[in-house]
């Protein structure tokens, strides 16, 4: 039991059970706020018979997943910056997608408000799996180093390196972006996310995190389209279920998202250093 205990420590911190604790008030909230529509959802079931055949099984599942790894070493001083992003940046997304009819929901809500709350949770849980994924590939290239003379393992390690990977992963996405929105191009908002997308692109400030955050985003994501769009909560306009596109920009959103939370902490610590300054040159007049 002893040695379990500093492995458990590690993984739930003090402020695991604040975020814990938030997740479940926010899913409350969204329940007593839009009462309706968890009043339609239930009328489904039908308690009388087998009703675990109508329980929605894959949401239970996403939302279980989630609550796990939000609460996996949980830091507030790094999370609540995670969470603002999330907001800001669900926001964002949901009104560029359902102002310009690239998708819409079942509500006709432009954007329902009931949903932004998810991306700042799914932000959190993309985080952990990165942070994770980031473990795995550092361990994988330690063990490499020790076959580093065999020729296969020197081919393989050339061709699948991070940054070669981050070219070919971003321009496809790229690629199917531009492919996806053409139909609005007469958008204003289109422009300015295709602007955006390009320009992060361009500019990696880490290509190996850069890709294993679009990996983790991408991988959730998949799940979380797949829910949405055969439940048809909400639709894109080429009714695929989900589109490979809408998948993959899961990744691309959690990309920018990362880059958004760099700039913030970096825009924070110079406005820091500069009351810092400020503070000591009038203590000394």
């Amino acid at each position: 039991m002893t040695a379990l205990k500093k492995p458990w420590k590690q993984f739930w911190t003090r402020d695991s059970s604040i975020l814990l604790g938030g997740f479940f008030v926010t899913i409350f909230l969204i329940v007593y706020i839009w009462w309706p529509l968890a009043v339609e959802y239930f009328a489904y079931v039908d308690w009388s018979g087998a009703w675990w055949r109508y329980i929605d099984w894959l949401l239970i599942g996403i939302f279980a997943f989630m609550s796990i790894t939000i609460i996996a070493r949980a830091d507030l001083k790094t999370d609540l910056l995670i969470i603002f992003v999330g907001l800001c940046g669900g926001l964002a997304i949901e009104s560029w997608g359902t102002q310009t009819n690239l998708w819409h929901y079942y509500t006709a809500e432009r954007p329902p408000l009931w949903i932004i709350p998810a991306w700042p949770i799914a932000s959190l849980s993309i985080d952990r799996i990165t942070r994770a994924l980031s473990f795995l590939t550092t361990k994988g290239a330690k063990i490499t180093k020790v076959f580093k003379k065999n020729p296969f393992v020197t081919v393989v390690s050339f061709v699948f390196n991070f940054r070669t990977l981050y070219w070919l992963t971003f321009a496809l996405f790229l690629f199917l972006m531009v492919n996806f929105v053409a139909p609005t191009f007469d958008k204003s908002f289109t422009w300015l996310a295709l602007i955006l997308c390009t320009l992060l692109i361009l500019t990696p400030t880490d290509p190996r995190f850069a890709l294993l955050t679009f990996v983790a985003g991408t991988g959730l994501g998949y799940y979380l389209e797949l829910w949405g769009t055969t439940r048809q909560c909400w639709t894109y306009y080429t009714y695929q279920t989900p589109p490979l596109f809408a998948v993959l920009a899961h990744g691309m959103a959690a990309v920018a998202f990362w880059r958004a939370g760099l700039i913030l902490k970096t825009v924070w610590g110079r406005f820091s250093f500069l009351r810092k300054q400020q503070r000591s040159l009038s203590s000394e007049s």
